[in-house]
């Protein structure tokens, strides 16, 4: 029998790991002990090594958290530097933010925070060493032998250990990220994730940033589509954040977010609960438009600037530019060349298209269709289907 998910015991392994006592603050320990109690009342669904890896996952953050508490006291001027202007870019997922994030990255005047770092983020890198670190390189050495091993994988996802990745996995140190929620079949953990105050993640991520721009500087882009979700959380804690909304097809995006979440589920669960995939992801979706709709309502549409995903894969310097101009930031030549050698060396499907149906979760897009109404109303969308 499965032995069940303690936090007391979690948290004291944490800290006998780290050899560090103190966190920064409790705020955590709210999202650990929803998510330890739905893991623990789904503990029969998953697999052997799934639920080992749910365990593993939860001792990283906390030990993450940890090390950065006690970084951040050792040098406490790091809190006193601001993180000015941040962009941050969001949308319903699958819709392109992860293109968009990767080219504002290509400008080497831009500063995000790379797959490497998150993972082991102390003590945090210089602007020499964020891509030759020797904790960089090992993640590289280790990235190309799990993409030897399993090719495919580059299909779902154009990530690196030394691209930019998702603020989701640095909000996991406050257990308040809805990509937790991914790790199986979390009904309680989902609720919480959608009805909190997530004011604490936030205060926690500026944080996270005034540590990593320590001897590493620039001005931070930072992506995952769910801040699309707490809008006016982020402006609360970055009054001056500039925001980026990524608009694709939405049954496209639907039916990609549904195939990615299936690879969570076998890796979880040992088995696709297409049944769950199909029921929560579409709502999930449609909930990230209509937040940011319902923000737009109440705050004017000019704190968010739109970028279509089929613009920029049409011309992908040319849309980045032009978002430029709407971020008043300057376009340079290092800008340009940095983008467009990314975009050369990452061209559409470089790894093999992501193929996926709507119909293998039991979904349509006549099904779908009164879920984006309000969206496909409001904007003007290029269809995909």
């Amino acid at each position: 029998m499965t032995e069940l998910l303690v936090a007391g015991a979690l948290i004291d392994e944490a800290r006998k790991a780290t050899g560090i006592v103190d966190f920064d603050s409790e705020s955590y320990r709210e999202g650990l002990e929803v998510l330890v109690r739905d893991v623990n009342r789904q503990a029969a669904n998953y697999s052997e090594g799934g639920f080992a890896r749910v365990k593993n996952d939860i001792g990283h953050y906390l030990r993450n958290r940890l090390k950065v508490s006690d970084y951040l006291r050792q040098n406490p001027e790091l809190l006193t530097r601001p993180v000015e202007r941040p962009v941050f870019v969001m949308g319903v997922p699958r819709t392109g933010t992860t293109l968009m994030s990767n080219l504002l990255a290509a400008d080497p005047a831009r500063r995000s925070p790379l797959t490497w770092e998150i993972d082991d983020p102390v003590p945090p890198a210089t602007s020499a060493t964020l891509k030759t670190d020797p904790r960089a390189l090992a993640r590289l050495a280790q990235e190309k032998a799990m993409l030897a091993a399993n090719p495919d994988m580059g299909k779902y996802y154009r990530g690196s250990a030394v691209y930019p990745n998702e603020c989701v996995f640095f909000m996991a140190h406050d257990f308040k990220t809805l990509m937790i929620e991914s790790k199986g079949v979390l009904p309680e953990y989902k609720e919480f994730i959608f009805s909190c105050d997530m004011t604490s993640a936030y205060e926690y991520h500026k944080k996270f940033l005034q540590l990593l721009q320590q001897d590493a500087l620039g001005v931070w882009n930072v992506k995952k589509p769910s801040h699309a979700l707490w809008l006016e959380t982020i402006f609360k804690v970055y009054p001056d954040a500039r925001v980026i909304w990524t608009h694709r097809d939405p049954f496209t995006a639907t039916g990609s977010l549904m195939s990615v979440i299936s690879l969570s589920h076998v890796g979880h669960l040992g088995k696709i609960d297409a049944e769950w995939l199909g029921e929560d992801y579409p709502w999930q979706a449609a909930e990230h438009a209509n937040r940011i709709m319902d923000f737009r309502d109440k705050f004017g549409e000019d704190k968010i600037i739109d970028v279509h995903y089929a613009d920029l894969l049409n011309d992908p310097v040319g849309e980045t530019k032009k978002l430029y101009a709407k971020l008043g930031d300057e376009w340079t030549a290092e800008a340009e060349a940095g983008i467009q050698g990314w975009v050369d060396d990452n061209p559409q499907d470089k790894f093999g298209r992501h193929e996926y149906k709507l119909a293998q979760y039991g979904q349509s897009v006549e099904k779908l269709t009164p879920l984006f109404e309000r969206y496909l109303s409001r904007y003007d969308i290029a269809r995909e289907g």
